[in-house]
């Protein structure tokens, strides 16, 4: 096990925290070379698919990746480094967190939203300590919102808002939720259009979440809104926020959600698995495991009457899990 004191982690945090700003400079950069005209390496909308045409790198994912491992190579050589583009070109898609210290790094969450100038597009920047987010930055320079937090320290919007925003009091979970909630998901990469596919499973839930109370045999959820930003990552930190109530997906990596998760933990938010088990309205509600690519976030919250907060947040991960489909995403082979 590693441990690190408070002064390490201090120093950790600010460099991360700095880390962020500077990767995030780098994105708004080749955005504005971009949209001002300019050619280059940068100032193009040239891209590459991965999977398929959803799937896309950039050249400014790949300097800004760069940048980020290099920075941290050199203050903390002894750390691991596991980064979107470096993990994509791997031999192998084998990959689990242990307990040495590990920098989790995505140089561009929102690839597409990037390509086409749609804002919602950030730098994330997660550290890991003993398999648990510990560290979470989060940067979207287009909108000028920087999220961040370290475990203890409270999670925050621009070093100055504490997180979620709405404080005194945190208002409680939806007494009849996800009925009054705001819902966040996501499309995702796999997008073959087969019955029963990941993308039939996903269209159905969200048609049940957004469906009127009674409707869909049942399980019409009539959420306030469905909301879809483009990026996992800037979803789980606008539930840290309290802006989303609920966030639901499946296929995610580490890179997608560690600074997300270690944010949105610190604010007081609850993040479980996707998958609605077997006997959802009985078993032990565990936190997900990073690395499971299925996530179900609720947003931080406050009790009501005798219901504790971690009761109602509960209370609704079941009321989801009556209402979605499981979903089928395992590590690929190498």
């Amino acid at each position: 096990m590693t441990a690190f004191d408070a002064a390490q982690l201090d120093e950790i945090y600010a460099f991360a925290v700095q880390l962020g700003k500077d990767a995030g400079r780098m994105l708004l950069e080749a955005a504005e070379a971009r949209y001002n005209g300019l050619s280059g390496a940068n100032g193009d909308d040239a891209h590459v698919e991965k999977m398929n045409s959803v799937d896309l790198v950039t050249q400014t994912d790949e300097d800004v990746e760069a940048y980020i491992k290099d920075q941290i190579s050199h203050r903390y050589p002894s750390h691991k480094f596991i980064g979107e583009e470096t993990y994509s070109k791997g031999a192998s898609k084998d990959y689990l967190i242990d307990d040495e210290p590990t920098w989790c790094v995505d140089p561009l969450d929102g690839t597409v939203n990037y390509i086409h100038l749609f804002p919602m597009f950030c730098v994330s920047i997660g550290f890991i300590v003993n398999s648990k987010p510990t560290i979470g930055v989060i940067y979207a320079p287009f909108l000028k919102q920087l999220f961040s937090s370290c475990t203890g320290k409270g999670a925050w919007l621009n070093e100055s808002q504490r997180l979620p925003l709405m404080r005194n009091p945190i208002p409680p979970m939806p007494p009849n939720a996800p009925k009054g909630c705001v819902f966040a998901c996501e499309w995702g990469k796999d997008r073959r259009d087969r019955p029963d596919s990941n993308l039939h499973r996903k269209v159905e839930s969200f048609v049940n979440m957004a469906a009127e109370i009674g409707g869909r045999e049942g399980k019409g959820g009539m959420v306030h809104g469905v909301r879809s930003l483009g990026s996992a990552t800037l979803d789980l930190a606008y539930v840290a926020m309290g802006s989303v109530d609920i966030w639901w997906e499946g296929g995610c990596w580490e890179w997608d959600v560690a600074a997300g998760i270690a944010i949105l933990q610190e604010a007081g938010g609850l993040v479980t698995t996707a998958n609605p088990p077997p006997d959802f309205e009985t078993v032990k509600i565990e936190e997900a495991r990073l690395g499971s690519r299925l996530y179900l976030a609720i947003r931080p919250a406050g009790p009501s009457g005798d219901e504790s907060a971690r009761q109602g947040q509960e209370r609704t991960v079941r009321e989801v899990w009556k209402r979605v489909r499981h979903l089928d995403y395992a590590r690929p082979a190498a």
